[in-house]
């Protein structure tokens, strides 16, 4: 019994050791290439807090403020404590560090609701303060946790409309890195296409039934088109064939025909209008 209890310490030793070596030389390399925090100093007039996202002062070069809807286009990063800096671009007296690369903690709502992992995080209309993105906008990072979490507090503001809005802010970690998001269209039974000339016609986003109704009245008048033309043509060739004096009856048998085709097309153009306008 002692034997087989040496033998089996022995590949215990033999199998995991190795493993155990090979796991903390992967974490070791693992945090020896993770993105260090990059941060850059700018000037600045304002008060502003740790895990602000800031934009460049319009007319300036090294001075930002408070990010928020009306300047989203010139984001440059978070505010953080100088002593959370590893790499500093530069530093200096009445400068605020600026992240501009790394993970970092940042001011965010829920303004356009929860946000997950993942979610792209662009300024909101609280100076200073993210949300995350519905729509094409300038963005300052990735979200790397959920929010509201437990750093979340209840904020009351008033909205654009004059009401009064009660929020929540607090602060996630956010990999920082500066670009534009661009909303990818909802996937629908309608081609992109035909939504494109649905919308360029109505003035606004048109939903699918309309354009349904609109593609069936469509193909209800272009048959009904092609049938005049080809009874037209048709009656026509018969008439000239049976009586080749008849050519002005004929004539004006077209042109009856022909006023007939102008206003089924301007009626069901109409029609195709008003579906994409008045229906929701």
């Amino acid at each position: 019994m002692p034997k087989i209890k040496l033998k089996s310490y022995k590949i215990l030793l033999i199998y995991f050791l190795p493993l155990f070596f090979l796991y903390l030389i992967l974490s070791t390399n693992a945090e020896a290439t993770a993105d260090p925090l990059v941060t850059q100093g700018y000037n600045t007039t304002q008060n502003l807090p740790i895990g602000s996202i800031v934009s460049i002062l319009k007319g300036t070069n090294n001075s930002v403020v408070s990010a928020n809807l009306s300047n989203a286009n010139s984001i440059v990063g978070v505010v953080i404590s100088s002593n959370n800096a590893q790499i500093s671009l530069s530093s200096g007296a009445n400068q605020v560090q600026v992240a501009t690369n790394g993970v970092s903690q940042v001011l965010v709502s829920n303004i356009n609701g929860s946000i997950k992992p993942g979610d792209e995080i662009t300024s909101s209309p609280i100076n200073g303060v993210g949300m995350g993105v519905n729509q094409d906008a300038e963005i300052v990072g990735t979200a790397q946790g959920s929010f509201p979490n437990q750093t979340a507090s209840t904020e009351i503001v008033t909205n654009s409309s004059g009401s009064k809005q009660k929020i929540q802010i607090g602060n996630i970690p956010v990999l920082i890195s500066i670009g534009y998001y661009t909303k990818q269209p909802t996937k629908t039974l309608i081609p992109t296409a035909l939504q494109n000339i649905a919308n360029a016609l109505a003035g606004k986003q048109v939903k699918t039934l309309p354009i349904i109704l609109s593609v069936a009245i469509f193909i209800i008048t272009l048959i009904a088109v092609v049938s005049i033309i080809y009874s037209l043509i048709h009656g026509s060739i018969i008439s000239v064939g049976r009586n080749p004096m008849a050519q002005s009856a004929v004539y004006r048998n077209v042109l009856q025909l022909s006023a007939l085709v102008v206003g089924v097309i301007a009626v069901a153009m109409f029609a195709i209008f008003m579906v994409l306008t008045r229906i929701n």
